[in-house]
């Protein structure tokens, strides 16, 4: 762990009351958005000490209530399409669905800009590095999931020793209750510096330590950061969770409270938060394992009963799904977020309104998402195909992928990829426009082939990296040819359930694709009537049926497909 958790400081004198901890069912948990979907790899993004540096730019920003693209740009000197990448990000990842960033329209996050002491927090965990991805316990179920050879493997020989590791690994998620550890250590060992950037000096007294204190408005900024309860939306903030400033008075300004007493706060609880999941830690390892394990066994069913395991903290996990075709809807998912993860050789419909979705770690499978209004994330995957209507998309360290996409922001490319295509979106299902309109997505609006591509390295990570390979740009993706690009069907399982008014699909497809389009309509019609014009006998008819049913079946097998049939015919 490169940021070793450092026990908060304690005092032989009795405590200060205010500092005791949330009761249990109120625990203080990392917000684990901004770790997840809000790190960007750019190395001037990254201050060797951040305290000093986002204290000169707080000061520097004091007099802008809000801070646009051009502004930033110029403080960090930084390029503008960077400058503007920030902002995207930061109202993908923002605590407060009020914010006038997280309402902005698509093309005006520029100019709404961002609170600065959001901008603060979202560039101070710049710094946060993350937990190493693990090895699978299970090795020949990996060995089964990922096959050995590929079309890269020759071109990867060729890497030095650590960047063969780093692109070929079979790499799995830490579990949830790890990264929440380690998210909150870094919390706990770095408060005290967030904190003082937040907090206001007392007037007339200088800028010690001693004589900072924090507005109720400015603890609420901590929010970016931290959670009261299991779900951030069961609507107690942070104010109102702490001692400080509950109860007040909405008509009268509440009195600023030392920054010191807030951090012996914080500090604490932080402390009873790292216990609990230490406990919870040692009970899984030493215990049975569970659906919501990172560790599921892989399986060779078509039945996906026990596949779905939502968590405590309103995310649900797909995980090793192998060689199945697997459906769930609004009405199957306890959560607003998703995360798909090692899925092998399978077909995944999740049909439903999401605000974050992850893949990671899956193979030679097609994945659609319904619509997700703030980010995708879709990591170390091999042949995998992502059809996704979406606010906004990040794809590291994939190879030999295909992405068919409706995306409002630049798709961002970053880490070590290989041969990815992008495509405009493909599909619809009955329920899509009404779960792209809850979710904020804009169908006029598609930067599919916009493609924004970072480095190649990744310091967020804790590995070291190649002398000379810090600031490679990360390779991009190529536009799909548009004779080869085909419309995805989605069954429609439920019949007329569905009040979905959605028949076509609602990304207009540019002008290349959508002749392309009609002229293989056009081609299949002529054929179709070729047929039906053509003279000939009830038994050669027969046997010319015959034999377009034996060469389907044929395309069946060989795809794959078939069994989708199996499948769906099963459930």
């Amino acid at each position: 762990m490169a940021d070793a958790a450092e026990p908060p400081s304690t005092s032989t004198s009795d405590p200060n009351p205010s500092a005791s901890p949330v009761s249990p069912s109120s625990q203080i948990h990392p917000r684990r958005e901004p770790f997840e979907h809000g790190l960007l790899p750019i190395p001037k993004l990254i201050f060797p000490d951040p305290t000093q540096t986002l204290g000169q730019l707080r000061q520097k920003l004091a007099s802008q209530p809000r801070v646009d693209a051009a502004a930033l740009a110029e403080a960090l000197q930084i390029s503008t399409d960077h400058a503007r990448l920030v902002l995207d990000t930061l109202a993908s990842v923002l605590h407060s669905e009020s914010d006038p960033l997280v309402r902005a329209p698509p093309g005006e996050i520029d100019s709404v800009g961002a609170d600065s002491r959001d901008l603060i927090l979202f560039l101070y965990i710049q710094s946060y590095k993350k937990l190493l991805p693990r090895t699978h316990k299970d090795s020949a179920a990996v060995a089964d999931v990922w096959p050995s050879t590929s079309a890269f493997d020759g071109y990867l020989s060729a890497l030095s020793p650590l960047q063969l590791v780093r692109s070929n690994s079979r790499r799995f998620m830490p579990s949830q209750a790890d990264e929440e550890a380690h998210q909150l250590s870094y919390l706990q060992k770095h408060m005290g510096n967030i904190l003082s950037l937040l907090a206001e000096p007392v007037e007339g007294e200088g800028e010690s330590e001693e004589s900072l204190v924090l507005t109720m408005e400015g603890f609420e900024h901590l929010g970016f950061l931290i959670q009261v309860g299991e779900k951030s939306s069961e609507g107690v903030s942070l104010g109102q969770a702490a001692p400080f400033f509950a109860n007040s008075d909405p008509d009268m300004p509440a009195v600023p409270v030392p920054a010191a007493e807030v951090l012996d706060w914080v500090s604490q609880n932080i402390s009873s938060a790292l216990e609990a999941i230490t406990e919870r830690i040692s009970a899984k390892e030493n215990g049975p394992s569970s659906a919501s394990d990172q560790d599921v066994a892989m399986a060779d069913s078509c039945n996906n009963s026990g596949k779905t395991a939502p968590s405590s903290r309103g995310t649900s996990f797909i995980e090793g799904i192998s060689k199945s075709s697997y459906v769930k809807q609004a009405s199957d998912l306890k959560g607003s977020s998703v995360k798909v993860l090692n899925c092998h050789d399978s077909v995944i419909y999740i049909l439903a309104p999401l605000r974050y979705a992850t893949v990671y770690g899956c193979s030679d499978s097609t994945i659609v998402l319904g619509a997700v209004g703030k980010a995708v994330r879709i990591e170390h995957c091999e042949r995998v195909h992502v059809i996704t209507a979406a606010k906004r998309v990040c794809i590291a360290n994939c190879r030999e992928c295909v992405f068919f996409l409706g995306v409002n922001q630049r798709p961002l490319m970053v880490g070590d990829n290989h041969k990815l295509q992008v495509a405009p979106y493909n599909t619809f299902y009955a329920d899509l426009e009404a779960h792209m309109a809850e979710a904020g997505i804009e169908a006029k609006i598609n930067k599919w082939d916009k493609l924004l591509a970072l480095g190649v390295v990744d310091p967020h990570d804790s590995l070291s990296h190649p002398a000379g390979v810090s600031d490679v740009q990360a390779e991009t993706a190529t536009r799909i040819d548009p004779d080869l690009f085909t419309n995805f069907l989605i069954p429609n399982w439920f019949g007329g359930e569905s009040s979905g008014m959605t028949k076509d699909n609602p990304f207009p497809l540019p002008d290349n694709y959508m002749e392309s389009r009609q002229k293989n309509l056009k081609s299949l019609d002529e054929m179709k009537q070729l047929l039906r014009d053509t003279p000939l006998e009830d038994s050669r008819k027969r046997e010319l049926s015959c034999a377009l049913h034996v060469l389907f079946k044929d395309w069946l097998y060989a795809s794959g497909n078939i069994r989708q049939l199996y499948c769906l015919q099963g459930d």
